[in-house]
């Protein structure tokens, strides 16, 4: 995410948790329960899981991390729990799945809205006995901290039946709201100043500093993009300046006419997709050439319900 550790202990030490929650990041690294992460991409929510890694006792264990929407349907429990030589044609070898290789450390699974409906009973099973079966294998015993990454609706997924209520519970143990990079705008300024110390320790470019009339845009504008699109446009002003004194230019989008009307065009097809597809998200997301993931938070973005 382009912060230094004890910059993103400062960042993350606010973060709205669940009721009863650990007060502290610290509390929570030590703890063995379940951590599920909310927020929009580019909030630093895969930042956060792995700092949770590193602050607890399993540093020394693996870190493994899965991706759902990165795996076919139909390959992501070979994937998660792994399998026996023979479990299927073609499986003259067993292979280890992510569950085994995480043993004794962290297993992050980001974008887990993706996980298919016919896979979440297995996954609650291993949250809930520590217990999983590779296929074509038999029952092994499992010791791994588990960190979910979701999306920031993941909570009225569940409530529209695509995402099961009892896997939510079980992973709902520590929950953490990562806010948009607008809501926190008072904290800017102390955000560019770590994310300009990491790109000088990374660059080998000390003191990097942003000009001042730059501010006067980069504090009213919305950062669709969160903290990822700070620091990519920092990290390309950087590359431009000839000193340590940045000027970032604003995005194309801000305050750009054309912008909004490429805003109000994207939503109009939107929302002709859905009408067309007569609300299915599957269809919707193909005719418009995205994922359901994307389509969901297009549609979060634009109020559409």
């Amino acid at each position: 995410m382009g912060f230094g550790q004890p910059a993103m202990e400062s960042y993350f030490a606010s973060l709205p948790g669940s009721p009863g929650s650990p007060t502290s990041l610290h509390q929570v690294a030590a703890s063995a329960s379940p951590v599920l992460l909310l927020g929009e991409p580019g909030t630093g929510r895969s930042a956060l899981a792995r700092l949770l890694h590193t602050l607890g006792p399993r540093l020394s264990r693996p870190l493994v991390e899965l991706d759902p929407a990165a795996i076919p349907s139909s390959l992501l429990e070979s994937e998660l729990f792994g399998f026996r030589p023979g479990a299927f044609t073609g499986a003259d070898r067993g292979q280890e799945g992510r569950v085994a290789r995480a043993e004794g450390g962290t297993l992050i699974l980001d974008h887990v809205e993706e996980l298919p409906l016919a896979s979440q009973p297995k996954l609650l099973r291993l949250l809930a006995e520590s217990r999983y079966t590779p296929l074509g294998g038999s029952e092994v015993a499992a010791d791994v901290r588990f960190v979910a990454i979701g999306a920031h609706d993941l909570p009225e997924r569940v409530a529209q039946g695509v995402f099961r209520s009892d896997l939510y519970y079980r992973l709902e143990v520590l929950t953490f709201v990562l806010p948009p990079l607008r809501e926190r705008t008072p904290e800017l300024r102390g955000i560019v100043a770590a994310i300009l110390f990491d790109l000088g320790e990374r660059f080998s470019r000390p003191g990097l500093t942003v000009q001042p009339h730059a501010w006067s845009w980069m504090t009213h504008y919305p950062w669709p993009g969160n903290l990822r699109q700070l620091r990519n446009l920092l990290e390309r002003a950087m590359l431009h300046a000839d000193g340590l004194l940045l000027d970032p230019p604003p995005p194309a989008d801000a305050g750009s006419p054309a912008a909004a009307t490429l805003v109000e065009a994207e939503r109009g097809a939107i929302l002709s997709a859905l009408a067309a597809s007569r609300g299915h998200q599957g269809k919707a997301a193909a005719m418009l050439g995205i994922s359901r993931k994307g389509l969901w938070e297009k549609r979060k973005r634009y109020g559409i319900p």
